[in-house]
């Protein structure tokens, strides 16, 4: 005698081979998708970003796993999308230009100073996430930032101005001047 419960848990309604090109046909249109969409859901989310992402995974869990609700489905189709994304990744490492082809490549957001206005439109990051990034990495406001690159996996990486030969002598004359007005006062008293 068989238990329904034990059945309907492990039983697949459809066959294996198909429980596995489900995911992997998935998969692959993510990526694709999520390349198109830009760095910027990839790691700089905000509230709707999020809300996508999450709405996202249950939008493609039927499709995942198609008329299947058991536990071997599920397992199936969970350990397949690991091994593809493994097998995807381990590839990639060995063959550079296909990686920047699939992840691209940086994206410059401030040079010498200067917001790149084109670069934050066409990646759609707005001034205050720039600025609210930056001040998670200990900057206190965009004008101390040289240069801002935005990298494949959408984090920003920020580098601060260097002060110019001109300031850095103007900053060493005026420690100077305080030196001497210190020991012109003391001189007087």
């Amino acid at each position: 005698m068989q238990m329904p419960v034990f059945h309907d848990m492990f039983m697949l309604p459809l066959p294996v081979i198909e429980k596995m090109l489900r995911p992997i046909l998935v998969y692959f249109f993510l990526i694709a998708m999520l390349r198109l969409a830009g760095k910027r859901e990839l790691a700089q989310l905000n509230p709707f970003d999020l809300v996508v992402l999450l709405t996202l995974s249950n939008t493609v869990q039927n499709a995942i796993i198609g008329e299947d609700n058991s536990v071997t489905g599920g397992m199936i189709g969970a350990a397949t999308l690991l091994v593809v994304n493994y097998a995807v990744v381990r590839f990639l490492y060995g063959h550079q230009r296909l990686d920047v082809l699939v992840e691209g490549g940086c994206d410059v957001l401030i040079e010498e100073g200067v917001l790149q206005r084109d670069r934050l439109k066409r990646e759609l990051i707005t001034i205050s996430e720039l600025e609210a990034a930056a001040h998670k990495q200990g900057f206190a406001s965009l004008d101390d930032i040289d240069r801002a690159v935005l990298d494949p996996g959408g984090t920003i990486a920020f580098f601060a101005k260097k002060p110019t030969a001109e300031s850095a002598r103007h900053e060493e004359l005026m420690k100077r001047l305080d030196v001497l007005s210190a020991q012109v006062a003391a001189l007087r008293s």
